[in-house]
């Protein structure tokens, strides 16, 4: 666990009523119930206090599993697409060194890092990447790297990555992106504009096969960025 283990840290963390490590358990067989089985997956949505990642005035709600909003006209996905996400990932490739498209509110990002031993993260929107930021350094998870730029482009001085999971949905693959894994790597990435689905892309040589997963439902994946 890389949390900080200050007492205010600690505290914050518990949370209290709706956001007890109580509730948390809930969620987690919840999940169990949905179908998420990875045990590490499990023990770390039920360890990870996702009301920080949201406005005081949401985190009741904190712990449903349902898709919230964090401002900018995005949101922060239902537990059971991260711990989804997170699970299809781990068991597709050997994740050593992950890049996150989209981070957000920092909460798939904060679940990725307790699983992976390096992290890239690339938001579009200045200040959701700082926010982000700020709360992963607070709660003591150092093995990230950030940066603000373009998800489309990925992050080319940083490649090959071992997985790329994606966390907004574009019309088409990115090529860019597909091009960035490493052989043997695995993309876990949501596609389409109307009916999406999520997609599992594996690398093997110049041949990259595309497996659909499940139904999805995700805020669209943007060209271009915002300071």
């Amino acid at each position: 666990m890389r949390f900080g283990q200050s007492p205010v840290d600690r505290h914050q963390r518990a949370g209290i009523g709706m956001t007890s490590a109580r509730t948390r358990q809930r969620l987690v067989k919840q999940l169990q119930k949905n179908g998420v089985s990875h045990p590490q997956v499990l023990q770390v949505m039920g360890s990870t206090p996702r009301h920080l990642f949201l406005d005081q005035a949401l985190s009741h709600r904190a712990y449903e599993d349902s898709a919230l909003p964090i401002g900018h006209n995005q949101t922060l996905s239902r537990p059971y697409t991260v711990a989804r996400m997170s699970e299809l990932l781990l068991r597709s490739c050997k994740a050593q060194k992950v890049l996150e498209v989209g981070t957000g509110s920092g909460y798939q990002t904060s679940i990725l890092a307790q699983l992976v031993p390096r992290l890239f993260t690339i938001e579009r929107i200045e200040p959701l990447l700082n926010r982000a930021r700020q709360r992963l350094q607070d709660m003591g998870i150092n093995n990230v790297v950030y940066r603000h730029g373009d998800g489309y482009a990925g992050w080319l001085d940083r490649e090959p990555f071992d997985g790329i999971l994606v966390t907004a949905a574009p019309a088409e693959v990115p090529k860019a992106l597909q091009w960035q894994l490493a052989e043997g790597g695995c993309m876990i990435i949501p596609v389409g504009t109307g009916e999406q689905h999520l997609l599992k892309i594996t690398r093997s040589g110049n041949y990259f096969a595309k497996e659909k997963v499940e139904s999805a439902n995700f805020v669209p994946l943007v060209n271009g960025t915002i300071g």
